[in-house]
């Protein structure tokens, strides 16, 4: 379980004063979470510079991690023994297709289909339609580079705004799904959270899109966005975040599936991560497993600096409890916390 309050004090001191030292460096890697005191404990954020929209898979013992990019890199990529120190794993994506242009590469997620099979999804400009689309390239190699051979986007709604946010999904009957959002809030229409079944070769959409939900609570703003999903004792979720990004009102939420392609039921409870005093605007998160453990990765601000790329968004890592089937995130958190 989360907890914290049996640390001792001067322990936590200690952590909270090493964290105001380090806290505001500009380098992508994350400095030692584990202190003299205790190794066994890692404190937020787990990535102490900007790396918005957070994704993690793990192949063999290593995490990678990708994310919006930042720092001259398309798709940034990060790696990990543990969820909690990452170090610079280089750009998963380092040349864009000809149709798209560089400096609006959002939001990339990896699926793994083989041993020596990746596929990326990321959002990134379409040259022809002036809008954010989705792509997908293919790599060897967990890290890249991936390569996309295609001649133009894979999903591209330009007429609702565009298309972002594509998050890949295998079930567990083996069917493979992707998940993404109508950029609907760039000309002012619904944002929509839609899904389609892919090809076993992960290249191509099959059937028809279906919408799942979109914006009708008030906690949502004009908007939800960033899917993904992810299944617990044989209930499908679908995790997503609402409201303004560069705002302390973005927060996450979740609703349940019959099926990939719905119905969705959104929860009652939500959101289920919003800002509190450690951090602002808490979302666009990703869900994975370590140790029978379920683990949320995300982004946030720190508190008062909404919009700022210094330190911008950084990663945080939280534990997810079930409890009477329904996710309960014990964050955002800044104190000593159990590694995963």
């Amino acid at each position: 379980m989360i907890g914290g309050g049996s640390w001792r004090a001067g322990a936590a001191a200690s952590i909270v004063a090493a964290l105001l030292v380090t806290g505001c460096g500009s380098q992508e890697t994350n400095s030692p979470s584990s202190t003299p005191e205790d190794p066994h404990v890692f404190t937020n954020p787990v990535v102490r510079a900007d790396a918005p929209d957070p994704q993690a898979i793990r192949v063999d013992e290593t995490w990678y991690l990708f994310h919006t990019n930042s720092g001259g890199r398309n798709v940034p990529v990060l790696a990990s023994p543990d969820l909690v120190d990452w170090k610079p794993a280089g750009d998963a994506l380092p040349e864009l297709p000809d149709w798209a242009d560089s400096g609006r590469t959002w939001a990339p997620e990896a699926i793994q289909l083989a041993p020596d099979r990746f596929i990326l999804y990321y959002t990134v400009a379409d040259r022809a339609s002036g809008r954010q689309c989705v792509g997908r390239a293919v790599a060897t190699a967990p890290s890249g580079p991936y390569r996309d051979d295609s001649a133009g986007p894979l999903i591209c709604q330009a007429e609702l705004g565009g298309s972002i946010d594509a998050s890949p999904y295998r079930d567990t009957d083996g069917s493979l799904w992707l998940l993404w959002k109508n950029d609907g809030n760039a000309i002012g229409v619904d944002t929509w959270l839609w899904s389609q079944r892919l090809s076993p070769d992960g290249l191509r959409l099959t059937g028809t899109p279906v919408k799942l939900l979109k914006q009708t609570e008030p906690w949502e703003g004009s908007l939800v966005e960033g899917p993904f999903f992810h299944r617990h004792d044989g209930t499908l979720y679908l995790f997503f975040a609402g409201n303004a990004y560069d705002k302390a009102t973005y927060a996450e939420g979740y609703a349940i599936c019959e099926s990939p392609t719905g119905p969705c039921v959104k929860a009652a409870e939500n959101p289920i991560l919003r800002a509190n005093e450690v951090a602002s605007g808490p979302g666009h998160a990703s869900m994975v497993e370590q140790g029978g453990r379920t683990w949320l990765l995300y982004h946030a601000w720190s508190p008062g600096q909404e919009g700022s790329t210094d330190p911008g968004r950084q990663v945080w890592l939280d534990e997810v409890v079930w409890t009477d089937g329904k996710p309960v995130v014990k964050g955002p958190t800044a104190g000593p916390e159990p590694r995963p």
